[in-house]
This record gives C-alpha cells, structure tokens and sequence, in this order.
C-alpha cells in the first residue's frame, strides 16, 4: 500500500474507534443513572485497576502496553466526568455570596505608603482607610482572625514569575482570592543622597524587585540586600545616615513622597513589567463576573498522574490560565499544585470537575473565584 491507502485504512479505523467509543460512553451514562439512584460513588479504583490490567494482558505487544494502558486511563477518566455531570446534577451550588468590596472599611496590605501593593488596594478600595503590615503573614493573619475584611498581597511578576511566599502563605492560612488586579510597575534606583553609581554600597528591596532589575545591579556591579518589600526598604534608606551610602529599588511614588534622590529610572529588565495582587477574603466570596477559578491540591506519585490531572479540564473545556508548584516544606519533596482555570463556578461542568477533584485527591482545595 501507499501512503495514501495506509491514511485511508487509519481514517477508516479511526471511524470504528469512534463509533465503539460512543457505544462506550452512552454505556457509562446508563452506569451513572444506576449510581445516581443507588446512591453509589462515581470512582471505583479496584474496578479500574481490574480495567487496565486486562487490557495490559490483551495488548500483546510489551512496547505497546503502557500505551493502551493510557488510551484506557484517558477513556475512564472521559467516563467518570461524564458520570460525575449525570450525577452531580440538580445538586446545590458551592455557597459563594457575593464580595462586599463597595462597603468594607478593614482593608490592608504589606509594606507602607507608597508601596506597590498600596496601589494595588487602591485600584479595589480607593481612597479608604489602608492598614499597613511588617509581613505578608501578617497580612494573612489578620484575614484569617477577622481583624481584616480584606488583605492585597503581589502573587505573580510578568519578569520575576510567582511570589512564592504569597503561595505558600496560601497553603497555611485558610483565606480566599476573590479579586485580582494587576500594577504597572516602574523601579527606580533611589537614595538619600545624589549619589553616583560608584559610591553605593548596598541596594536593598524585595527579592521580586531585584531580580525584576537583576541585569541593570549586574551591569552597575552593585551588592544587594533582600528586604520586605521595596517601600519598607526606601524606608529604611530615608531613615538611614547619608554616610552609609545604601540605596533602595523601589518606585518614584514611594521615593518622592519619602524625599529621596532618584539616582535611575526605569532600571527593570523588561520595559513592560506588571505584577498582579490578588485580594483576599476569610470567607469565599464571588462577583458575579467572577470567570476564573483557583485551586490547591496535591497528586499521587504516579505514572501519569498530572497527565490525568489535565485531561480533566481539556475534556471540560476548561483552560489553565497558570499552574504552580511548591514544596510542602515536610521533609518530603512532595509538592503542592496551584492551577488558576477559566470556568463559574456554578456552570455543571465546573461543579461536576470540582467534586472530581475533592473525592480523587489526596489533597485538595477551593482557593477562591475571580474576574480574570
């Protein structure tokens, strides 16, 4: 055969996958009917299991049968979405009353005046009252006891990637994302003095900040220091003796309300440089414009298991806006998985992948829903 015919028989094949694989699935429809009535679990592993060792044994062919094995994974985990949709229909929507944003009054955010969080709470609460923390802990803290209604931290740099300790913050502290807005960031080098590059000794800011500016410290052969955030360290420069000769990376708001000099502008890596700060909530809580959905949740180490993990939103039609990872910090070199994907979170695909999630995972949970 040619080229062509060998097509031909592969279209023809394909055509009798197909039809056998929609014979499969109206066959799982009527197995969740069954299990909606009989109010039995959509997930079954000791069935599944028994499924893909058959279909090991029938391959034949010892190069082939982790590939059938996948084909039949795939398939089941097509089934059980399906199952879960059949079932979880009619059923009550996850409890999200609306955000309260207009009206809240206990609003906060780390660092001080002039911060770039500061701006970002600005975006959401205008000209409010803010209280200021030392930490982002203290942020988290403050949420989680009541003593805030609303908390803005930075959570990810369009240069620098992911604020880590903002993810990992989430993992310990039992808060919602319920809005997220995103800061155009301008750095400028600043110090107490007119200084030359030469005669700085230091730089002090944020680790986001100074890696976001990492080639213009490189270039200049400047020794820098990691503080808490970029307007607590021009802070600390204003209070500082001039003889000292340190510097911060922060922005020109916060360097000409503290009464700095601007020794540089613009010194980021990348002209476009935007960080998003999410804003959170002790209670879920979601605008009614809310489109995306961020999540929390752990996977077993096995073969194919994130794999797994996304054919559940490709099958839902359900795209990942960011996936994440972080250490658990137990000793193991488990890892945690944050994913942000679009979806409301009362369409029956999105409820129906959730409790997907919940009753398959070691781990898992709802960090909040959002307007993109």
């Amino acid at each position: 055969m040619d080229l062509q015919q060998l097509r031909d028989k592969i279209d023809e094949t394909d055509s009798k996958i197909l039809a056998l694989f929609m014979d499969r699935m109206e066959l799982c429809r009527g197995v969740a009917d069954y299990k909606k009535e009989n109010n039995l679990p959509v997930f079954q592993g000791n069935r599944e299991q028994q499924v893909i060792d058959r279909i090991k044994a029938l391959t034949g062919d010892p190069e082939l049968e982790n590939g059938t094995a996948a084909l039949f994974a795939t398939i089941m985990d097509i089934s059980k979405i399906l199952q879960n949709r059949t079932i979880l229909e009619g059923s009550p929507d996850y409890l999200c009353p609306p955000t309260d944003l207009e009206k809240s009054v206990k609003i906060g955010c780390q660092g001080t005046a002039g911060a770039n969080s500061e701006t970002a709470a600005r975006m959401i609460f205008g000209d409010r009252d803010i209280t200021y923390y030392r930490t982002f802990e203290d942020v988290f803290q403050a949420v989680q006891s009541g003593v805030l209604d609303y908390g803005v931290l930075p959570v990810h740099n369009s240069t620098a990637g992911s604020v880590d300790s903002t993810y990992d913050l989430m993992a310990k502290y039992f808060v919602y994302i319920v809005k997220e807005v995103t800061v155009e960031i301008n750095h400028c080098l600043a110090a107490k003095t007119a200084l030359s590059l030469t005669e700085i000794k230091r730089v002090y800011s944020h680790p986001q900040a100074l890696a976001q500016c990492s080639e213009f410290i490189s270039e200049n052969s400047l020794k820098t220091a990691e503080y808490g955030n970029t307007a607590t360290a021009a802070e600390k420069v204003a209070k500082s003796d001039p003889s000292e000769n340190i510097a911060a990376v922060c922005s020109v708001e916060c360097a000409e309300k503290l009464g700095l000099e601007i020794i540089s502008r613009d010194i980021a890596d990348v002209s476009v440089n935007r960080t998003k700060f999410v804003c959170l909530s002790r209670n879920m809580q979601a605008d009614p414009e809310a489109d995306t959905i961020s999540v929390m949740l752990k996977i077993p180490h096995t073969e194919g298991s994130l794999y797994r993990l996304l054919t559940k939103f490709y099958v839902n039609g359900m795209n990942l806006l960011r996936i994440e990872s972080r250490p658990i910090k137990d000793g193991s070199f488990d890892v945690l998985f944050y994913l942000d994907f679009s979806g409301k979170i009362t369409d029956p695909k999105v409820k129906a992948t959730l409790r997907d999630l919940e009753e398959n995972l070691e781990y898992f949970r709802i960090l909040g829903t959002f307007k993109n």
